[in-house]
């Protein structure tokens, strides 16, 4: 693993040890974790360095998390992250490729599974990213893989909550749809009079209610501070990201 740096999450609360160059968490991450409302067994699929597991774990006490990575450099940090912030006890990563199937894990489904898939699965879509990005945004199975994988992992009645681009939403429901429903779709907007450029989907498996489209949480304001008091709320672990 090459040059590393030391930040913080929640307002200082978390210490995350992440590559200097690459993939390196932000956002997306920290949205994913505050929409995270299960307090069981809980599978983060593509964890890289942990800031999702520690996020999440620190946000919900009562969950048990496991973290599935294919790039031993950044599971071997997110082990690290977990020792270095006292979760040990009831957070791990295991090792493993989501295209190789959730049966490849030999593990029994979880209450609720977690994933910010690559953004990107064409090739011709995009310049091509850095080596050292690569694997974090480009899905070489599609997003398909991602998706069937998740399904498999969840036990019926049990939710899978993503973030993804939100041009890719009508791709996410026409993938989740056979088998999983009662969706609800938060937006996230980057400025109150700008389109989303982010949702977070929330799906339960075998779940049969009707679609709910949910108030955008707007990022940053026009003028003034860097972001909106909710999401400045959100990333100092004050706020969640509810689903009522």
């Amino acid at each position: 693993m090459d040059e590393v740096t030391q930040d913080r999450l929640l307002g200082g609360a978390l210490s995350l040890r992440q590559p200097a160059r690459g993939y390196r968490a932000g956002m997306d991450a920290a949205l994913l974790a505050a929409a995270c409302d299960a307090d069981g067994r809980v599978l983060e699929a593509g964890c890289g360095a942990g800031a999702v597991l520690l996020a999440a774990a620190a946000r919900r006490p009562l969950a048990r998390f496991l973290g599935l990575e294919r790039d031993p450099g950044a599971a071997a940090l997110a082990r690290r992250n977990i020792e270095l912030n006292g979760f040990s006890g009831r957070v791990e990563v295991r090792e493993g490729d989501v295209e190789a199937g959730f049966k490849a894990l030999e593990l029994t489904a979880f209450d609720a599974v977690l994933a910010n898939p690559p953004f990107f699965d064409d090739p011709s879509a995009l310049r091509a990213p850095a080596a050292e990005k690569r694997g974090a945004w480009m899905a070489d199975g599609g997003l398909a893989a991602w998706t069937g994988f998740l399904q498999k992992a969840v036990r019926e009645g049990g939710t899978i909550t993503m973030i993804h681009r939100a041009d890719r939403l009508a791709d996410l429901l026409a993938l989740l749809s056979p088998k999983s429903g009662s969706f609800q779709i938060r937006p996230i907007q980057p400025f109150a009079d700008a389109p989303a450029k982010r949702v977070l989907v929330r799906a339960v498996k075998t779940g049969k209610a009707p679609l709910i489209l949910l108030p955008p949480l707007v990022l940053h304001p026009r003028e003034g501070a860097k972001h909106t008091e909710a999401t400045e709320a959100i990333l100092r672990g004050d706020a969640e990201i509810g689903w009522g």
